[in-house]
């Protein structure tokens, strides 16, 4: 469970869209804001996030990309989530069977949205086991995410407001003694985008990022006073 261990992915579905939050964890002075994204566009309308090992995600990625275009190519339409889970879920398992082979070492979260069937999330494990959530988080204190995201109506929510929620979460559970430094990645697809997966806008951003270390010093300062 090495790939576990340094940072926390979270996805979550609201009444408009789907929000995508990663933790980066920044390791040098000299590393370049935006490289080395964990979020990414699997095709228009399917985002995704990743937890563990960089190399991996990305050849997971470039896998989901490859589905995702050899069915629009043989059926002429985007790939339901659904088809796509069902495909990378297969490839991922693959890795396990084998002796010569390797698990990957990353599990991915897919969502999508329409004005049809609203929000759909789906995470793929690297045993290559997929389910159905309508909020969830891997890797580093995945669990205390799950919590703090159980706590929300999702179904009442947002896009909007869920960006500040998942930042939130993000910063509550990150490790300051272990990992100082960390940026954060959001990306969202719903109502806002047309149903495009695309990054947050900087202005919204930006403010997430804000209410999120308000509500975390206002944590500490209620910590420090009991």
């Amino acid at each position: 469970k090495q790939w576990y261990q340094r940072r926390v992915a979270i996805t979550a579905g609201g009444k408009d869209g789907v929000v995508f939050g990663v933790e980066k964890i920044i390791t040098s002075k000299l590393y370049e804001e935006g490289s080395n994204r964990r979020v990414h566009s699997i095709d228009g309308h399917i985002g995704a996030a990743v937890a563990g090992l960089l190399s991996d995600a990305r050849a997971v990625v470039n896998r989901a990309r490859d589905e995702a275009a050899n069915y629009r190519d043989t059926y002429q339409v985007p790939i339901p989530l659904k088809a796509l889970t069902e495909r990378l879920g297969k490839y991922m398992h693959y890795f396990t069977v084998y002796g010569s082979l390797r698990p990957f070492g990353v599990s991915i979260l897919l969502g999508t949205w329409d004005e049809t069937n609203g929000p759909k999330l789906m995470e793929i494990d690297p045993s290559g086991t997929a389910r159905g959530f309508y909020g969830c988080a891997v890797g580093k204190g995945k669990q205390n995410a799950k919590t703090e995201i159980e706590k929300l109506d999702l179904s009442n929510m947002t896009c909007k407001e869920l960006v500040k929620e998942v930042a939130k979460v993000i910063y509550s559970v990150h490790d300051e003694v272990k990992d100082k430094h960390f940026e954060l990645e959001l990306s969202w697809i719903g109502k806002e985008t047309r149903g495009t997966h695309q990054l947050v806008p900087q202005d919204i951003y930006n403010e997430a990022k804000t209410y999120a270390e308000e509500a975390l010093n206002d944590s500490d300062d209620d910590d420090t006073d009991m």
